[in-house]
């Protein structure tokens, strides 16, 4: 029997993103406002992707704060407008992310991140996880962004993996859930904020505790 495969979202999903975008909004521009402008932020980034897919994710984290700041009226301290570029490398695993890979991977699944991000990125982020990943689709080497399509077009392609025996794992609605559902794939939201409204994944969890067990209903050995 084939390979099972369970591709996963970085950011948000495996890493911390939005602490660590927090931290450096509430660093310059005051803790109270630091939830209201990360809600801001995620309107502003997915413009940005949309505009120019083949800009870096480097590029898009600079330009991204930049344009927050230019629509909110404030105004960036010198030397930090790649602030988010300069600090995502220290962004942290959530707490059961590696445990739950591990674990995933115990039980004879393989395992992919698609991320709309940079290979300088990702590599780091993987070290902090400290999780082994037998394939890695970046952004910035495809040119384009989720939720466009190509991540799984690349992905199929590199591993001949089967669609019946594959499960994306993450926890954006806009930028995962709902093109696997346009591409009829088996999904697993992460749901960590609760979240009420949008395209209705395969399985919803509030965190990667029981992935594998969550894997293995979906997709027998």
């Amino acid at each position: 029997m084939s390979d099972r495969w369970a591709t996963f979202d970085c950011y948000g999903t495996l890493i911390d993103w939005n602490g660590g975008i927090a931290a450096q909004l509430g660093r310059f521009f005051g803790e109270a406002e630091a939830a209201r402008l990360l809600d801001r932020y995620h309107e502003v980034e997915p413009r940005i992707e949309g505009e120019d897919p083949e800009r870096s994710y480097r590029t898009v984290l600079t330009m991204a704060l930049e344009r927050l700041a230019d629509e909110e009226g404030l105004a960036l301290p010198d030397g930090e407008h790649d602030a988010l570029a300069a600090s995502l490398p220290s962004w942290s695993p959530f707490p059961e992310t590696r445990a739950a890979l591990e674990e995933a991977r115990a039980r004879g699944w393989r395992l992919a991140i698609l991320s709309n991000t940079d290979r300088d990125f990702i590599d780091a982020s993987r070290a902090r996880i400290g999780v082994p990943f037998d394939e890695t689709i970046v952004a910035s080497e495809i040119g384009s962004y989720k939720p466009g399509h190509r991540h799984w077009t690349e992905f199929f392609a590199r591993t001949g993996a089967e669609r019946s025996r594959h499960v994306h794992v993450a926890a954006s609605l806009f930028h995962d859930v709902a093109p696997a559902r346009e591409l009829g794939l088996t999904s697993i939201w992460v749901n960590r904020l609760a979240e009420t409204a949008g395209p209705v994944p395969t399985r919803e969890v509030a965190d990667l505790a029981n992935l594998a067990d969550v894997l293995d209903e979906l997709v027998a050995a």
